[in-house]
């Protein structure tokens, strides 16, 4: 089973993209995780670009999300809200068939981010995403400043990840 990664942050040091780097680190055969490193170079999504020929950066992520079985995305909150770059990313989405019905985890680096949480959930469940509750998780990352290889080699962080990858792969094959 292929998984596609998605942090919604572009800092350099993210909790986000270190849990969802982690979840690489933790993930047994033959569960395989890539992870998307093109969100920053994506266009600001405007529906007159949404037409062939598409911009190649959105060619490459619907490419990829449509090769994936799954996706696994944490995002940052920002002023109570998703992340301005992960909410483009899910608007240039909109209108590709193959993301409906995509099986999604959602994975949050802090429980502090509850409404960036839900508003994600909210445009997930808009666009069809077919939302796997049993393997989304939040872990307390933000206190606590790990990179991916200090919280695979957490034994508490790493049997969550663990837990939840395991779930997906039972909800998906199911």
């Amino acid at each position: 089973m292929k998984l596609l990664a998605i942090s919604g942050s572009l800092r350099a040091v993210s909790s986000n993209t270190s849990l969802l780097r982690a979840a690489q680190l933790v993930a047994r055969p033959p569960l395989a995780i890539q992870f998307y490193d093109g969100l920053g170079s994506l266009p600001h999504f405007n529906p007159d670009l949404d037409v062939d020929p598409l911009p190649p950066a959105v060619v490459d992520l619907r490419a990829k999300i449509k090769a994936a079985d799954g996706l696994l995305i944490s995002s940052p909150e920002y002023a109570r809200g998703v992340a301005g770059s992960m909410k483009n990313l899910l608007d240039w989405m909109v209108s590709d068939l193959d993301f409906s019905g995509k099986p999604v985890a959602l994975f949050n680096a802090s429980p502090r981010a509850s409404h960036a949480l839900a508003a994600l959930r909210l445009t997930l469940e808009t666009m069809a995403a077919r939302i796997i509750d049993q393997a989304s998780i939040t872990l307390p990352l933000l206190s606590a400043p790990l990179d991916a290889q200090g919280i695979a080699a957490d034994a508490e962080l790493s049997r969550a990840i663990g837990d939840a990858l395991d779930a997906f792969v039972k909800a998906v094959q199911g």
